[in-house]
């Protein structure tokens, strides 16, 4: 490995004393009779997540649990990327890069970890923080140079001449440039989401099935899309209450989940109230809530300033459509990626990984061993 060195996770206790301070004093705004989960996050729900971080919660095993596997910083370009590097015990195990997306983080991917690097057919998992996010630099880029930076991360860094990569939501649009940019070195990739119509595209060319799916992405961003006008517009103003209140924190992540969602859904889609709680975690012991939103204005600012769009990638890809993500039909699909398989899932939503870890691991592994 080039330019790189080894790391742990290790807050200060001062940082976890703070925390229990900032919890402790939170003024609660109170909420509507009845509300529920329609006007955000239910407050009833959040005093008694709030009550379980206090008293029952364990940040040190959590810390403990983030260590079990290799991490490194490496230096890519002059930017740090925080990455956890574990080798497939397969005697020609593949290299495949997993990006996350907001609000999550590489924690999305800790469960499918030991699936994916036991047996013949294995990997060596390559997991980042995406700059902006955890234990990366403390920058705001855009997705595709994110994407600049999984490439020289992958060939330069860590010396690999072709690899595979995954990702879905954030994640997505970085593994979708990866395929379009460097298809001589991106031999396979695989989405959980690819992109969604934002009125742009001519009804004309478009099958009913994508006209149905462009109508429910319409309602879905009028009724839940406002965290995303927010970042791409005003991220700095969300940006101080975020940083400086973890239950704001906490509220925000919690509302994108879901609204309208009963608890034991949202706790699924984390895995459970610690993963849910350790992913808030990593934001708020790193602070890099303000960052990460911030690259939403990024892409933004790329859009509108006339960036040319990708091209449609001809590397083989896999897509999985889970049952509580957004149902796109294949004919999207292949606006964008050359489709070499295309699944309907039985369960899981938009953090499958965490969610159906075994179902997800079993879908990668499949597809990528299926294509070479």
């Amino acid at each position: 490995m080039k330019n790189v060195t080894e790391f742990k996770v290790a807050v200060s206790q001062p940082v976890v004393d703070d925390l229990k301070n900032r919890l402790q004093n939170t003024r609660w705004p109170g909420e509507a009779e009845g509300s529920g989960w329609n006007f955000g996050t239910s407050e009833s729900y959040l005093r008694e997540l709030v009550r379980y971080w206090l008293n029952t919660y364990d940040w040190r095993k959590q810390e403990t649990q983030l260590n079990q596997y290799p991490q490194y910083i490496a230096d890519v370009r002059g930017v740090k990327v925080h990455f956890q590097y574990i080798k497939g015990k397969g005697k020609n195990a593949k290299p495949l890069i997993l990006t996350h997306g907001w609000p999550d983080s590489y924690y999305r991917f800790h469960k499918i970890i030991p699936q994916l690097t036991e047996g013949e057919q294995s990997f060596d998992l390559i997991i980042p923080s995406i700059p902006g996010f955890g234990f990366s630099d403390k920058v705001a880029i855009t997705s595709e140079a994110v994407a600049d930076l999984w490439k020289t991360l992958m060939t330069e860094n860590l010396g690999y001449e072709k690899f595979y990569a995954a990702g879905g939501d954030v994640g997505m649009i970085v593994t979708k440039a990866l395929a379009s940019k460097y298809p001589g070195i991106v031999a396979g990739v695989h989405f959980t989401d690819i992109g969604y119509p934002m009125g742009q595209e001519d009804p004309a060319t478009m099958t009913e099935a994508e006209k149905q799916f462009a109508q429910f992405v319409q309602q879905w961003w009028y009724s839940e899309g406002a965290y995303a006008m927010v970042h791409a517009t005003k991220p700095q103003s969300i940006a101080y209450g975020l940083n400086d209140s973890p239950v704001a924190l906490a509220a925000w992540i919690l509302s994108f989940t879901n609204a309208g969602a009963t608890p034991e859904l949202i706790e699924a889609a984390w895995g459970g109230k610690d993963a849910l709680l350790t992913n808030i975690m990593i934001y708020w012991t790193t602070q890099t809530i303000a960052t990460s939103v911030r690259m939403y204005k990024a892409d933004a600012i790329a859009q509108w300033s006339g960036a040319q769009p990708l091209q449609k990638s001809n590397v083989p890809a896999g897509l999985a459509v889970f049952p509580r993500e957004a149902q796109f039909p294949k004919e999207w699909a292949e606006r964008f990626v050359t489709v070499a398989s295309f699944r309907k899932m039985k369960e899981g939503g938009h953090f499958a990984a965490l969610e159906v870890p075994d179902v997800f691991a079993t879908e990668l592994r499949s597809f990528f061993y299926s294509i070479h």
